[in-house]
């Protein structure tokens, strides 16, 4: 299997690699296959509604409608939190809820195991831990697994470093064994290499990139700062949000207007609250909390700059949202990041010796340029538009009919119920 060079990592969006033939690559003219009839679960660790979902969410349920629409029977199994109901329908798709963080590993298995017989299609989607379907479905289920992106460095980063080990090994030796003969899907050709390298995946491996969102509705809002810079995602640790909110107090002296603001929720916002208070920058950090999509985008599209400082990131959807709305973005020089950001076309990596505030401070000198501003600005929203949830949705839709056909199992034509 050829593996596509690193030299063209964020170069070339949707050329999918598998088995040495190529799917869905830009310009290919190719029949939409139809799922009618198809029964599909698909396992994911939350889903976009819960109050620490990100774009791994959104790239499941993404996915999930376009399968729907495709003629598939959809089950989206999840965890569940506090106040939410255990099951419902919601864009025509079965959404099942059970257990909390902990338990939905284990629950998730025994759900499927007592309906292993329903489905012909799981995509497990492995969020440092997978929830092992290969050993609960049938032997001619189909079973693609999705990873986003590899996570051992992100358990030394939360638990115990015995905790972690567990989770390495667990995502590693094991998990590898297991799903050995499954296609797996993953969001980003540096993340096909991380896979490579450091779990020595023995699996096929198809790179299907994320969409972007095609609507855009933007509130009429007042977004201070001059210049303004945001950051969108969960509050979470492992994101260091923290480093944005510095760059308020880091770049006062050149840009004393300079307003920072933060867009997401998660367990972080009164932490980085009192972080803004402790470096004297409360008035000009503004946390916004959650933000409906008119108001995030009204926030996103007044930026000069997104940033982001996160360390682990299968791909990077708010720098393709940024794009589309012609705002570069700011990055640390890592897997997934280093495909989603087109390094001095539309935004800046940090890279090693750098430091996040010199980057930026390197980003805002030359978008100051308005000439500059506008090439950046055209490249930004050209790059996104290369990104859509439907392309994603025909790539997977793709790969599944073929995992299908290898399996033996016939797809039904339109209309006819299987």
């Amino acid at each position: 299997m050829v593996v596509p060079g690193a030299a063209n990592v964020g170069k070339a969006p949707f050329v999918v690699e598998r088995r040495g033939r190529l799917h869905g690559a830009p310009g290919t003219a190719q029949p939409e296959p139809s799922l009618q009839g198809v029964r599909v679960a698909v396992l994911n660790f939350r889903e976009p509604l819960q109050s620490v979902a990100g774009g791994a969410e959104e790239y499941a349920w993404q996915v999930s409608r376009y399968l729907v629409g495709q003629g598939a029977a959809v089950h989206f199994v999840t965890s569940r939190e506090p106040g939410q109901p255990r099951a419902e329908r919601r864009d025509d798709i079965e959404l099942r809820r059970m257990g909390n963080r902990y338990l939905v590993y284990l629950l998730v298995p025994l759900w499927l195991l007592a309906r292993r017989r329903r489905f012909d299609l799981v995509i497990d989607s492995m969020n440092g831990i997978p929830f092992f379907s290969p050993l609960v479905v049938r032997r001619r289920t189909t079973v693609l697994a999705l990873v986003h992106h590899v996570h051992d460095r992100q358990f030394y980063a939360f638990f115990p470093r015995w905790l972690a080990r567990i989770g390495c090994f667990i995502e590693g030796p094991v998990s590898r064994l297991v799903y050995r003969r499954r296609t797996t899907v993953t969001v980003s050709e540096s993340s096909l290499v991380e896979l490579r390298a450091r779990l020595r995946w023995l699996a096929p491996i198809v790179v299907i990139p994320n969409g972007s969102p095609v609507a855009r509705p933007v509130a009429d809002m007042d977004v201070p700062g001059d210049p303004a810079i945001v950051y969108l995602g969960r509050l979470v640790g492992h994101k260091h949000v923290d480093q944005v909110v510095d760059l308020a107090a880091d770049l006062a002296p050149q840009w004393p207007d300079l307003a920072v603001h933060v867009v997401g929720r998660g367990p972080e916002f009164e932490p980085l609250a009192r972080h803004a208070e402790e470096r004297g920058v409360t008035g000009r950090v503004h946390l916004h909390g959650y933000l409906g999509e008119p108001e995030k985008n009204a926030v996103l599209g007044a930026a000069l700059l997104n940033v982001t400082a996160s360390e682990f990131e299968g791909w990077g959807l708010t720098v393709i949202e940024a794009a589309a709305l012609g705002v570069p973005t700011v990055a640390y020089d890592v897997a997934g990041l280093r495909d989603s950001v087109n390094d001095g076309v539309t935004g800046w990596l940090v890279r090693e010796g750098d430091t996040l505030a010199a980057v930026v401070e390197r980003a805002l000198k030359e978008l100051a340029d308005p000439v500059r501003r506008a090439m950046v600005s055209a490249a930004c929203r050209a790059w996104a538009r290369e990104f859509t949830w439907g392309k994603t949705g025909a790539s997977m839709t793709g790969l599944i009919t073929s995992e299908l056909a290898e399996r033996g199992s016939v797809v039904p034509p339109p209309g006819v119920a299987q």
